[in-house]
């Protein structure tokens, strides 16, 4: 049971973060003021996903593992567990190279709209602000690197789930099975002139019969 719900816990956790870097990415991150008459407009508001397209990319690849782990193998949990650490620390790295330099990081967006590019685009800034999203978007990216961690350490003591289904479906296919040929050989004998019914009414005195003699 606390390898289960362990499982659980880990899985919920990455499917988490992994929700909160797709929602942190669409965003707003950076609002930059321009100079008046550098562009239409006088303020610049960038999401994380403009900033760094390959936010949700990562985000998703992420929630892809945790759904692959809910049936991985033992050994396949511990791929998992370092793919999910790796993008975690891609999120973190991208985040925070926002957080670093906000202004390089817009530096396309600018280029967009005012046609300025390069060191250039300096002189059209006159204040920028950064909002609290890549700050939630870092410490989602660093929960899934320790989460991914986990998997590496706890996952070799989980159970496949895969097993219990299997069993369930063995069965279930046992029983249809059987059913199936019990009607074949009740149409065997329809064709064959016998009633089954009969037959398998007899067997209940005969039964009874061996019984009383013993």
């Amino acid at each position: 049971m606390p390898a289960v719900s362990s499982k659980l816990g880990l899985l919920a956790g990455i499917a988490l973060g992994a929700v909160l870097a797709v929602i942190g990415a669409t965003q707003t991150w950076v609002t930059l003021t321009l100079r008046e008459g550098a562009a239409a407009v006088d303020q610049l508001v960038v999401t994380g996903h403009d900033l760094n397209a390959s936010l949700s990319p990562l985000a998703i690849a992420v929630l892809a593992a945790a759904l692959a782990l809910t049936i991985a193998g033992r050994v396949f949990r511990w791929v998992l567990g370092a793919l999910v650490a790796l993008l975690g620390a891609g999120i973190v790295a991208v985040s925070y190279g926002v957080l670093a330099q906000p202004v390089t990081a817009a530096s396309g967006r600018i280029a967009e709209i005012t046609a300025i590019s390069g060191d250039a685009q300096l002189d059209l800034i006159t204040a920028s602000e950064v909002t609290s999203w890549p700050w939630v978007t870092v410490a989602a990216g660093a929960a899934l690197v320790l989460l991914g961690v986990l998997v590496l350490v706890l996952g070799g003591r989980w159970r496949r789930a895969g097993r219990k289904y299997e069993s369930g479906a063995a069965r279930t296919a046992a029983a249809r099975g059987n059913e199936e040929h019990d009607r074949i050989s009740d149409w065997e004998m329809l064709s064959g002139g016998e009633d089954p019914s009969e037959d398998a009414s007899n067997e209940g005195p005969q039964n009874d019969q061996g019984s009383s003699r013993g």
